[in-house]
């Protein structure tokens, strides 16, 4: 009976653990690799990805992956190829980006629901956006597809083209590469389930990114050359044996609603006409980049994945500059121009080119707005004069004369300037003018507030 119950006991004691020599060892899930992103471009509209596709294409012949972000659906454009408007054209030039990235092999392709909105101002872009929830839903994508590089517009105001959505994005692009690895930043979407079908709990990790560069949205080179690797779209294509130009031009096909009568003008041109036609568009002109900031070393005109590994690298909180200091009486540019002066700072983007004196151009006949800032951090009020210099032809309708400024108050006048009509046939594109707005307290000069503006036939809103 003794001998029985040792064998019963020894029994117990090994069946187990021969139980568990044998069990298979299982796999735990990993992120799912479709959606892994080399380069990510974060644009605004449908057909904004024009600017980077040359290097897109070579970024894919050279084994990349590639993922595209739009930040709205462009639903606030013309249509040239039909009578859609508003949302249902938001729809169609939807269609039109995925068709014209998926002509180039690129089929992950994100939107983030934006607002269309057609002017200069990037903080009105950014409020129609729905910012927070714009930045959350770039955060998810970044944290979902791990871009190695991000690439998007330059925030910044410049004479040239200068749409606030291609601000925002580019905006919105660097808040996300600086808090997409912080995991206090949108925690919900790194937890992980404590229950099988809790529902808003999205087990992602954080993700930080590299580089990012930027590509200007402004007539000006001068102040950006240097700052970024450049690429021939001359160069032939390995894969498709044509010239990384052609490539891009030929996805642009697509965006029919915008450019429909232009499309029609190069279908009808021959291979050499054509070619023609694109270099006096700027299609074969060379793609050069700024570079925004890297964190794994390298130099600022290197190939954008130069120094890249293949491991992931730790969340980088962004290097802060500190602000200039200030008197007790003050005045300085406000509006998005102190906004980007803030962002710059808050970002560790000192390096990024800016005009300076500051510019904008305006549409004309038509009102200038200049933002200000007037501060008084003194014990005691003050009368300051707000006096301003002027091109001939143009006059201050509003904001400028004598203001009684109290003791530690912060107050947002504002300047209008009614600008004049150019002539009927000028003979050469208008010239940028300066403007001046000096503030004096008993005759003395507190500051000063110096602005470019480039008065023209067209132009976005102020």
């Amino acid at each position: 009976m003794l001998r029985i119950a040792k064998i019963l006991i020894f029994a117990f004691l090994v069946i187990p653990h021969a139980s568990l020599a044998t069990q298979e060892t299982r796999t735990l899930p990993t992120p799912d690799e479709r959606f892994k992103a080399d380069i990510m471009l974060v644009v605004a509209h449908p057909d904004d990805e024009a600017a980077a596709t040359p290097y897109l294409v070579r970024a894919l012949d050279e084994h990349k992956r590639v993922a595209v972000v739009y930040g709205t659906r462009g639903s606030s454009g013309s249509n040239s190829a039909g009578m859609e408007l508003a949302s249902s054209l938001g729809a169609i030039r939807e269609i039109e980006g995925r068709n014209a990235l998926s002509t180039l092999g690129i089929t992950n392709v994100w939107f983030l629901g934006g607002n269309d909105t057609a002017s200069q101002n990037v903080l009105q872009s950014l409020a129609n956006w729905g910012h927070g929830a714009s930045l959350e839903q770039l955060v998810r994508i970044v944290r979902l597809t791990r871009p190695e590089v991000i690439l998007t517009f330059l925030p910044g105001i410049f004479i040239g083209e200068d749409h606030g959505d291609h601000q925002a994005a580019g905006v919105i692009a660097t808040e996300a590469f600086d808090c997409a690895g912080d995991p206090t930043i949108f925690p919900e979407q790194v937890a992980a389930s404590a229950q099988r079908r809790e529902l808003f709990l999205e087990n992602l990790r954080p993700w930080q990114p590299k580089k990012i560069y930027y590509f200007p949205d402004a007539d000006r080179e001068d102040i950006f050359r240097g700052k970024g690797p450049e690429y021939s779209v001359k160069d032939i294509s390995p894969t498709s044996k044509r010239p990384y130009w052609r490539m891009a031009l030929d996805s642009f096909r697509t965006h029919q609603t915008q450019h429909k009568s232009y499309l029609d003008l190069l279908a009808s041109l021959d291979d050499a006409q054509l070619e023609k036609r694109a270099a006096a568009d700027g299609w074969t002109n060379p793609q050069s980049f700024v570079l925004g900031k890297s964190l794994v070393g390298g130099g600022p005109t290197s190939d954008v994945f130069d120094s890249i590994g293949a491991n992931s690298i730790p969340f980088a909180r962004p290097d802060v500059s500190p602000g200039p200091a200030k008197s007790d009486l003050y005045i300085e540019l406000g509006g998005p121009w102190s906004f980007y002066s803030d962002f710059r700072r808050e970002h560790g983007l000192m390096n990024l080119p800016h005009p300076e004196p500051e510019e904008i151009a305006i549409q004309v006949p038509g009102i200038l707005v200049i933002p200000l800032w007037l501060a008084n951090q003194g014990t005691e009020s003050v009368e300051v004069n707000l006096i301003e210099t002027l091109p001939s032809g143009w006059a201050a309708q509003s904001g400028t004369g004598r203001f009684l400024l109290a003791s530690k108050q912060v107050a947002g006048p504002r300047v209008e300037v009614n600008l004049p009509a150019l002539p009927e046939n000028p003979t050469k594109k208008a010239d940028a003018q300066g403007i001046t707005v000096r503030a004096e307290v008993r005759g003395r000069l507190i500051g000063e507030i110096k602005l470019r503006v480039e008065p023209r036939k067209s132009a976005l809103p102020q």
